[in-house]
This record gives C-alpha cells, sequence and structure tokens, in this order.
C-alpha cells in the first residue's frame, strides 16, 4: 500500500510562486512515476509533470514550462512542485499520483494524494 500526502497549497497573488510536496509511504519506487494533477472547478482533472523516480527524466504539460519545476528527494520520498509565475488559470486542486513512469492519463495512476487547493488571485 501507498499514501501520498500533499501539502503547500495556499492563496497566492498573479507573479507569485508556491511550493508543493508530496509525502510518500509504503513500498519503495524504483521503477515508478510519480506525477502532479491538477483539477479546477467546473473542469476535468488534468497531468501536470510527472517525474521517472528512478532516473529522475520529467515531463511536463505545455502550459506550465518555463515555470514549474518538478524534482524529488528520494532520500525523503518526497516530490515536490515549486510553481513560478503563477496565473489564475493555475488556480486548481493539485494532486500528487503514483503510476506508471512517463504516463500522462489518469488512468495509469493507481494511488492519490487527497489534494492541495492553490488559488491564484488576479
Amino acid at each position: 500500500q501507498v499514501q501520498l500526502v500533499e501539502s503547500g497549497g495556499g492563496l497566492v497573488q498573479a507573479g507569485g510562486s508556491l511550493r508543493l510536496s508530496c509525502a510518500a509511504s509504503g513500498r519503495t519506487f524504483s521503477g515508478d512515476g510519480m506525477a502532479w494533477f491538477r483539477q479546477a472547478p467546473g473542469k476535468e482533472r488534468e497531468f501536470v509533470a510527472s517525474i521517472r523516480w528512478s532516473t529522475g527524466i520529467i515531463y511536463y504539460t505545455d502550459s506550465v514550462k518555463g515555470r514549474f519545476i518538478i524534482n524529488r528527494d528520494i532520500t525523503k520520498n518526497t516530490m515536490y512542485l515549486q510553481m513560478n509565475s503563477l496565473k489564475p488559470e493555475d488556480t486548481a486542486v493539485y494532486y500528487c499520483a503514483r503510476g506508471r513512469a512517463g504516463a500522462v492519463a489518469i488512468r495509469d495512476y493507481d494511488y492519490w494524494g487527497q489534494g492541495t487547493q492553490v488559488t491564484v488571485s488576479s
């Protein structure tokens, strides 16, 4: 069993920054992928970024490239999402998930955190 707990969300003005954390417990991740998804009100959950746990290979959705940085601390079993130059359209509940390395589809992730709210004011 894997447990994922997000933290770090909050309210920030446009142009500001936040760093989300996802602490994982349970089995180890050697070949797994970890990802961030987000879901805005009235919209479907969408892929944001992912990282292959063993190699650190990273994927981003186009809308966050150059603004968001995903990384992980293997010793702490924790993944991070540094979000810079935030825009009102980044407002959403952000979820971390564990699943198939390199995947962008929700169906490829089998463990999910409870989510953390990010609100960007204009």
